[in-house]
């Protein structure tokens, strides 16, 4: 009852502004300098990660919607999309000052017209899909398909040579052939699909081996040199990239060439 009644020790000072502390977690240990040009290519990346974010969010919304729910954005949304705003409000004070607002950039580069739904979330505040197709829509899809094009043809290339059992050989050459169907109009695509086409069922007729033999389907030396010979020209086209794989890739492409001319 003493405890209760008596007076406090001391009382605790009211806190004030001026006392804050900014949290610095997510910025680097050491001091970074960018240069306006290594500005513009980080914002290109937050742009396309916010981008892909708000793409999700709008896909969950309908999700939401089709199971008779309102729309609600998620925490991990809000966590990341804040996160991001906040990576790219760090690179702009990397330019000269006076430092541009964030949506005054966008539109001086011309990233607001390459991710205009990041336009207007900046704008509104919330995620919002569009009625027609950005140009940067297709980049990533397109980027990832030219990327498992190289993988799976690299590591047939390697099985092939280094591999005692060609018994998924017919397998992974299908595999490829499905992704370079997947493009179109691209002529060297065209002219290997022809090709797989014209030997593919004779190819994996030659691995079938009798059932309880103990030999490893082997292939041809022909056939191997005939499969050499297309991932090498798949590898070598990707790797080059030739202007005929480049369509879907000239937004990004355009507006890189203006921070590294």
């Amino acid at each position: 009852m003493a405890v209760s009644t008596s007076e406090p020790l001391c009382n605790p000072c009211v806190y004030h502004d001026a006392f804050k502390v900014e949290l610095q977690v997510r910025r680097p240990l050491m001091p970074v300098h960018l240069s306006p040009e290594q500005v513009g290519l980080e914002m290109l990346c937050l742009c396309g990660q916010l981008d892909l974010l708000i793409r999700a969010q709008t896909q969950q919304f309908q999700e939401q919607l089709g199971h008779g729910c309102s729309p609600e954005e998620s925490d991990t949304f809000q966590a990341q999309g804040s996160e991001i705003l906040d990576q790219m409000l760090q690179c702009l004070e990397h330019l000269p000052k006076p430092m541009p607002q964030l949506e005054d950039y966008l539109d001086m580069v011309g990233l607001s017209a390459m991710f205009p739904r990041v336009e207007v979330f900046l704008i509104q505040g919330s995620p919002v899909d569009m009625l027609e197709r950005p140009p940067m829509d297709e980049y990533f899809s397109y980027i990832a398909k030219l990327n498992q094009l190289l993988v799976l043809s690299q590591q047939l290339e390697e099985d092939i040579r280094h591999l005692g059992s060609h018994k998924y050989i017919a397998h992974q050459l299908s595999v490829i052939y499905q992704v370079i169907s997947s493009f179109r109009g691209i002529r060297t695509f065209s002219e290997i699909k022809k090709e797989i086409e014209a030997n593919f069922k004779q190819m994996k007729q030659s691995l079938a081996v009798e059932e309880g033999s103990r030999h490893e389907p082997q292939l041809a030396a022909h056939y191997i040199t005939w499969i050499l010979e297309i991932t090498h020209s798949l590898t070598s086209v990707v790797l080059s990239l030739p202007e005929e794989l480049t369509d879907d890739l000239h937004p990004a492409m355009t507006f890189m060439s203006q921070f590294l001319s």
